[in-house]
């Protein structure tokens, strides 16, 4: 099994993960329904003093788990973004892309000159 970290991190990496999604839209991420239910859940599922808190656990890996998603898809839409087709391209374009030049033609379009 994989460590976690302590669960401090964990909410923090949420949050900041939350606040990446919404500077796009330009609201304030703490008035999203997802920043309540991240904040009482994990105020709920405090360490207490039992000496096992199974519930803290669990909210903890499925956490960890939504912020392993979260990040995924923030690279997923990075990724997309700069690899993406862009439609047809012409021969020159596509071999630029590659990193190669297309042979010069003497005497301009064509041989027959």
């Amino acid at each position: 099994m994989v460590a976690l970290g302590p669960p401090a991190r964990t909410l923090r990496a949420l949050l900041r993960e939350l606040r990446h999604l919404n500077s796009v839209r330009g609201q304030p991420y703490q008035d999203m329904a997802a920043y309540r239910y991240l904040m009482e859940a994990f105020r709920a599922h405090r360490v207490t003093s039992e000496k096992l808190c199974r519930a803290q656990h669990e909210l903890h890996f499925q956490a960890a788990t939504y912020l392993c998603l979260l990040r995924s898809i923030r690279n997923h839409v990075a990724l997309h973004q700069e690899f993406h087709g862009k439609g047809e391209r012409s021969v020159e374009e596509a071999a630029g892309v590659v990193g190669l030049k297309l042979p010069h033609q003497p005497g301009g379009k064509g041989w027959e000159s």
